[in-house]
């Protein structure tokens, strides 16, 4: 048995961003566009007035400033109100494909490794642009790694899930290294035109190399234990899917083929989870609270990281134990835990512990336990 460690991180970052000020603006033009196209049906009572955003609803409600995105125009026209790609022929590489290479070179970088040193690529986010070929494939060609390569899909979980999976194999000697990565579009998969979420994602790419520990080259993290688990529940949705065209009213315009969810829900039933589950994994790893120097939470809502951090800590966590990087990037879905420990780990010392946790839809909850090494 080989023990796995990270040695490198990577993050891509979007050129374009959207401020909550313009993102109000666009929302509340196209509220008031649907409100005059549907005055008569609002006045007879038939149906409600759309109200409007702000950014004091949205910092509220989420602790979000800003985000990053692959086209605002789109977003920000009232008229469409989605991003805008351009479709590609077979012979480009994918848009996913762009952004997960270059989080990965930075990880490869980061690490002192050639791409040739990997063995296998697990792409592991929400949502992935075709059902094959795999992405994950398109990625080991572009990057030029060897082995083998599959995709994976365990929604706002999947970084984690990928890591425990890519640690096993690690660990078991079937493989000496790989390259987990995230690259994210969740600007997308969001319903844009919805009050209640329109403010929620944005998109980036991260990247996580895992080797064996003697092969690391610089500073990195002894992985010493992880752990994931699911449950199932519909309170976080997207009905989106290939048998859509099969069913009567496939092709319209439904508002379940986006982003849906119950947040009430999900505060309630989630939180507990999460924080039993971390708790629970530190205790079967004789690790304390008082031990843990460092807490990489998945980024989707402030209120709820501060929840699970008072939680496991026992007390309110200091900013620098519990980074948050939300309201500069909103909810990344896989990515947001990762972005969190690839900015906020290179000052915890020798021995220093920490643990990287990501849930979200499924329900599903995965967390990495790791040492530093210097």
């Amino acid at each position: 048995m080989y023990t796995p460690a990270i040695t490198g991180t990577g993050v891509f970052t979007p050129s374009e961003t959207i401020s909550n000020a313009e993102l109000v603006e666009a929302f509340n033009a196209y509220a008031d566009k649907m409100n005059t196209a549907n005055a008569d049906a609002i006045a007879a009572g038939d149906m409600e007035a759309m109200e409007h955003s702000s950014e004091e609803f949205i910092v509220k409600a989420s602790g979000i400033e800003s985000r990053f995105v692959m086209d605002k125009s789109g977003v920000l026209d009232p008229e469409i109100m989605h991003p805008i790609l351009r479709q590609r022929s077979d012979d480009e590489p994918g848009i996913m494909t762009e952004m997960a290479v270059d989080a990965c070179e930075k990880a490869l970088a980061q690490a002192g490794k050639a791409a040739s040193d990997v063995d296998a690529v697990i792409c592991a986010a929400s949502n992935l642009e075709r059902a094959y070929p795999a992405v994950a494939i398109e990625i080991q060609d572009a990057l030029g790694t060897g082995g083998f390569a599959f995709d994976m899909n365990v929604a706002c979980s999947s970084a984690t899930f990928g890591i425990q999976a890519a640690a096993d194999m690690v660990r078991s000697g079937s493989i000496r290294s790989a390259l987990v990565v995230n690259p994210e579009i969740c600007s997308a998969h969001l319903e844009w035109r919805d009050r209640d979420c329109h403010f929620i994602f944005g998109d980036v790419a991260t990247a996580t190399l895992i080797e064996r520990i003697e092969d690391a080259k610089g500073p990195h993290f002894e992985i010493l234990s992880t752990r994931c688990a699911t449950q199932f529940s519909n309170n976080i949705r997207n009905n989106n899917g290939f048998l859509r065209r099969s069913r009567p009213d496939g092709m319209t315009d439904r508002r379940d083929m986006q982003f849906m969810q119950n947040g009430r829900k999900v505060f309630k039933e989630v939180l507990p989870m999460v924080s039993q589950h971390i708790s629970e994994h530190m205790q079967d790893e004789g690790v304390s609270n008082s031990d843990l120097k460092r807490l990489w939470l998945h980024q989707a809502n402030k209120t709820m990281n501060d929840f699970i951090g008072k939680k496991v800590l026992g007390r309110t966590p200091e900013p620098e134990e519990q980074p948050n990087i939300l309201q500069d990037y909103a909810n990344t879905s896989s990515a947001g835990s990762i972005i969190a420990f690839s900015q906020n780990s290179d000052d915890l010392g020798e021995g220093d512990h920490g643990l990287i946790c990501s849930f979200g839809a499924g329900y599903s909850v995965g967390s990495v336990l790791v040492r530093r090494h210097i």
